[in-house]
């Protein structure tokens, strides 16, 4: 089975960085795409940035800049390293890994918090 795990949520002052990492199990497949969506409470959740096999990133608007996709794909490991943190990225943050290329479905990590304190 397949499951994907984020790493590295926490509380960092406006400002800071932090990096996120998720690793996927459970498949001998190389994902192709592996992204990160936020998800505010009560709220839909919403794309971040996404990497594929080749290191073509893809970037929310609100990101580009300050925010990079970091892949090993090896590993079927994705980073999202994010600069310049700001109050208004707090969030809860996912981890995706689409195995649609492989007749799967797409899969997603538990979640870790982010929290940008002022």
């Amino acid at each position: 089975q397949v499951q994907l795990v984020e790493s590295g949520g926490g509380l960092v002052q406006a400002g800071g960085t932090m990096r996120l990492s998720c690793t996927a199990s459970g498949t001998t497949y190389p994902i192709n795409v592996m992204g990160w969506y936020r998800q505010p409470p009560g709220k839909e959740r919403k794309f971040v940035a996404s990497i594929n096999r080749l290191g073509i990133t893809r970037y929310a608007d609100s990101v580009k800049g300050q925010f990079t996709a970091i892949r090993h794909t090896a590993r079927n490991t994705v980073s999202l390293q994010m600069n310049g943190l700001k109050p208004e990225d707090t969030d809860v943050y996912y981890c995706n890994g689409d195995l649609r290329d492989y007749g799967d479905r797409e899969y997603w990590g538990p979640g870790t918090q982010v929290t940008v304190s002022s």
